[in-house]
């Protein structure tokens, strides 16, 4: 038995050898040695996505360890899958570059040069990667930056010609095109080859080949998103036709395997080309067998995707192809079970065999009867990513402590969503001031034009119980700033009619749920699937009133500006992000045609600047908050969640109809609001 073994072994490694010394030609695998019918082999499909740059277990805003959280605790679980499983490969789906204190430091401060790597890409490789694609947020910092720290020349305006340190693992995408030659600005595809081992029917154990091809994706939504940094560079095409472009390349190539790695999600409303997270039409193109995804921060599988159509969410299948999507921050480890068997001389996947997970860094436990997470319960730290990232962690951490100034006020995102605009006053006060210094320069026309601002709290605990924006009274820094605004977006102004502003609010009121007063059970005052960051609240002379017992669409109530009824008619001008400027979000009037001020400085620079030339930040530097409930008596209580223990932030900043009324046991809490006051 074994002398059989070892005579197949070396037969194979044999024509490998001899197949190395040549370049592979496109029918290689013909040449192949056949493989024994009914050979099976196990192979874990390990995923990382949306990272964001968190590598080490660290809240930069309140500056302190956070065990939730980090890639340093991925690593753990990947090294053990590998240890759990004979054979593994590791491919992370995108969003990796941007979305930390030290993302911003490297790419915007202390920025890299050529010759360097980049710190989540020096971590990545420490561990070892099989390949990737790019996120939506790769493109925050321009495509001459993404082209350097990937390593790729790209023949775009401002890309690197020259090769410079990058990634060792392949980065794959197959849906972004130079607009200078129609070309893809990274490989579309590739093909990885790996040994395996695998089992013959008997037990014989055999080091075989393994040729996987990979393809990547990302949210063709990215044109809107980063239009000042792609417009006039590159052309983006729907993932689904991306796909059926290049299956033919690929499937002329033989491989074993075709996995698309695709930076999104699962959305099976009707397609289109620009379809957001495509996950759901693209496991329907022939050919793909692995579909690992991302962009979403949820899991898969998971229950948020229970009901929808062909998607097994507690095995993992979407449309009959195995999948999985792993989290964010490097708070999970996606893990496919792949089960393989040679049939008619292909790999074929044994889908009773096959099974997707997702792996947390910290599982729950049960407390009281309820899923909590413990500290104590996460994975440990790999301490290999802290030796490769500890002094530039720790200069970006002395950066973001440079003090700018004072403030006499607390300002949280705790409750922003039930009405304490403490955290967004500034960012609101800070865009007015830019726009009204530098659009006459561009636009003398509209120099007597009102401006209004609009933010949004772009941490309301989506992320646990610690993802608030929460600057204490004292001495505020940078990092003040970095927490009051979180994304390194620009700051945008679009011109819109007093309709048009009307429209904005309506579709933000949709973060509510429609309250019915006369029901008597609790009440989920928010929509969860309306997403935090997508409740623009607005400032600057204007006032109305939120009527939660009203449909979508007819919220808004007693629309004022400076006291008087807003006329539809009238002119404004709406300070914002380059996002939700050129369209991200979908909101009304807002498609990037009618942006009157395209700033070249991030939207948190100008807060930093702001506060700057407010040395002592008091109420009186801020605008009042503009919005409020209706009056609604209800029968039964309306109530959400928040953060754990800061009934006492609600009123001291006015808020006297917020209660908690029991803890959860997990650092959050649930909270009623009376709407009758």
């Amino acid at each position: 038995m074994h002398q059989r073994s070892r005579r197949l072994t070396a037969l194979l490694s044999a024509v490998l050898l001899a197949g190395c010394a040549s370049q592979p030609q496109p029918h290689a695998t013909a040449q192949a040695p056949k493989l024994p019918e009914g050979l099976r082999a196990d192979v874990a499909v390990l995923e990382t996505t949306d990272i964001h740059s968190n590598l080490l277990s660290y809240d930069y805003y309140k500056q302190k360890a956070d065990p939730t959280l980090g890639f340093e605790r991925t690593v753990t679980l990947i090294r053990k899958a590998r240890t759990q499983f004979t054979n593994s490969l590791l491919f992370d789906a995108g969003d990796t570059i941007q979305g930390s204190v030290l993302a911003d430091y490297q790419a915007q401060v202390q920025k890299i040069g050529c010759g360097q790597e980049l710190a989540v890409y020096q971590s990545m490789d420490a561990i070892g990667y099989d390949g990737g694609t790019i996120g939506n947020h790769e493109f925050n910092y321009g495509l001459p930056f993404l082209s350097q720290v990937t390593g790729t020349p790209m023949n775009v305006d401002g890309g690197t010609t020259q090769p410079c340190a990058g990634p060792r693992y392949p980065l794959v995408l197959a849906n972004v095109d130079s607009m200078r030659d129609g070309k893809p600005i990274f490989k579309p595809w590739t093909i990885i080859e790996r040994k395996i081992a695998a089992f013959t029917p008997d037990g014989s154990q055999l080091s075989v080949p393994l040729r996987i091809a990979i393809i990547g994706f990302t949210p063709p939504p990215i044109m809107q998103w980063d239009k000042q940094n792609l417009q006039g560079k590159v052309t983006v095409t729907g993932v689904v036709e991306a796909a059926q472009k290049y299956m033919p390349e690929i499937q002329a190539q033989h491989p074993d395997l075709v996995i698309a790695i695709l930076h999104g999600g699962m959305n099976n409303s009707p397609y289109t080309p620009d379809m957001e997270n495509g996950g759901w039409y693209l496991a329907g193109v022939p050919g793909i067998d692995v579909l690992l995804m991302g962009h979403e921060h949820v899991d898969f599988p998971g229950p948020r995707f229970a009901h929808m159509q062909d998607v097994d969410d507690q095995r993992g299948y979407v449309r009959g192809v195995p999948a999985v999507m792993g989290g964010f921050f490097g708070k999970d480890l996606g893990v496919i079970r792949l089960a393989l068997v040679r049939q008619q001389d292909h790999w074929v996947i044994d889908k009773t065999k096959t099974f997707s997970q997702v792996w947390p860094i910290c599982p729950p436990m049960m407390v009281g009867g309820k899923p909590t997470i413990s500290a104590s319960n996460c994975a440990p730290a790999d301490p290999q990513i802290g030796q490769v990232v500890g002094n530039v962690q720790q200069q970006a951490i002395n950066y973001v402590n440079t003090p700018i100034g004072q403030s006499k006020l607390r300002m949280s995102s705790y409750f922003a969503d039930e009405g304490d605009m403490s955290a967004l006053a500034p960012i609101n006060a800070a865009q007015i001031d830019y726009t009204r210094k530098e659009l006459p320069a561009t636009h003398p026309e509209l120099a007597n034009t009102p401006v209004l601002a609009s933010a949004a709290a772009f941490r309301t605990g989506f992320g646990g119980p610690d993802d608030y924006t929460d600057v204490m009274p004292g001495a505020l820094t940078l990092r003040s700033a970095a927490d009051l605004y979180f994304y390194p977006n620009t700051l945008s102004a679009v011109k819109l009619d007093g309709q048009g502003v009307k429209a904005w609010l309506e579709q933000s009121a949709e973060r509510f749920n429609q309250i019915d007063p006369h029901a008597s059970g609790e009440q989920q005052l928010i929509n969860v699937k309306y997403v935090g960051y997508n409740f623009d609240q607005i400032q600057g002379g204007i006032a109305y009133v939120i009527d939660v017992s009203k449909p979508v669409g007819q919220r808004i109530v007693k629309l004022t500006y400076q006291g008087k009824p807003l006329s539809p008619t009238q002119t404004f001008i709406v300070v914002t992000n380059n996002y939700r400027a050129n369209g991200g979000g979908h909101f009304p009037g807002l498609d990037g045609s009618n942006v009157v001020l395209a700033a070249p400085d991030g939207t948190r620079e100008i807060l930093a600047d702001w506060l700057k030339a407010h040395p002592t930040l008091d109420a009186k530097d801020l605008p009042h908050a503009s919005w409020h409930f209706a009056r609604l008596k209800t029968h039964g209580a309306v109530v959400f969640t928040s953060a754990s223990g800061k009934q006492s932030i609600a009123e001291d900043d006015g808020l006297h109809d917020i209660h908690q009324l029991r803890d959860n046991g997990d650092g959050t809490a649930v909270y009623s609001i009376d709407l009758s006051q």
